[in-house]
């Protein structure tokens, strides 16, 4: 454990950017857990007298059409983004990557099957798909993470199993069949972690995109249902307010968003670095 945080440091050390991004998602992660306790009002009650109030020492991020407090629906809403892009991309991880390396370690009939599906997946806009997805079973939470992880699952199939592909011929998985390992065993404890760095970057990536997704989707009313806090919901509502020159609606809740899109983004190399065993020692 302690050579891990020491190689933290190290990556974190060697790119400004990313210990910016490492510090950044730290602050929109611990507003998640513990913001929704702390916030001066409350997210979802309506006050007539305080309709669009501009930023100030009351509302530090102003209020809405119904005189909420912006900033308390912006802190709320982190920990519902966060844990549906966490749920949704930790499944289509988990599956995609499994799937992915069975189809290149397996290869033959197997292969062929699997890549026409993800063929099929990806030949429909992958966003489009999540909004019929939604529509179809409705503008839950649950299916909006479901949706979600489908759509991601294309990425992790195909990488994984690229990565296999490549690695399963190497002297080490030879050494390894020889000495008896069964044939899960090394895709799940020799392959599947070695592939870790490459998936470990579009892991970062997706989440992202699953933020994006969710935030997307609620913005054309076929995600989360008002009056919940979620940043998509309130960039909604804020696109309205921009030309009565009610710009803080907006910005606050794009801002958030962005920011933390961002983080996950540029942590992408970074993350990399960490899963790969050859920077370990």
């Amino acid at each position: 454990m302690l050579r891990f945080f020491k190689n933290v440091r190290y990556v974190l050390s060697e790119n400004p950017l990313s210990l910016m991004a490492a510090v950044l998602l730290f602050v929109v992660v611990l507003t998640a857990i513990v913001g929704p306790y702390l916030v001066p009002y409350d997210p979802y009650a309506s006050n007539t007298d305080s309709m669009y109030q501009a930023p100030g020492y009351a509302h530090w991020f102003g209020t809405d059409q119904l005189g909420r407090d912006i900033f308390s629906r912006v802190v709320v809403a982190t920990r519902l983004d966060l844990w549906i892009a966490l749920v949704a991309v930790a499944f289509s991880f988990a599956v995609g990557s499994s799937i992915g390396g069975i189809s290149g370690f397996v290869g033959g009939r197997v292969d062929r099957v699997i890549g026409r599906f993800v063929d099929v997946l990806m030949a429909f806009p992958l966003f489009v798909l999540a909004m019929a997805l939604v529509a179809a079973l409705g503008n839950k939470v649950e299916n909006i993470i479901l949706a979600t992880a489908i759509i991601n699952l294309p990425f992790y199939i195909r990488l994984s199993r690229a990565e296999v592909n490549l690695l399963r011929n190497l002297t080490y998985v030879d050494a390894a069949r020889v000495s008896g390992n069964s044939k899960l065993d090394i895709l799940f404890r020799i392959l599947l972690p070695n592939a870790l760095p490459s998936l470990m970057v579009q892991l970062s990536v997706n989440f992202g995109w699953a933020i994006l997704n969710a935030a997307g989707l609620s913005f054309i009313g076929l995600g989360v249902r008002p009056p919940t806090a979620e940043w998509g919901i309130m960039v909604s509502d804020g696109a309205k307010d921009i030309i009565s020159g009610y710009w803080w609606t907006g910005l606050f809740p794009g801002l958030a968003l962005t920011l933390t899109v961002f983080c996950f983004n540029i942590l992408g190399d970074s993350l990399r670095d960490l899963a790969d065993p050859r920077k370990r020692s």
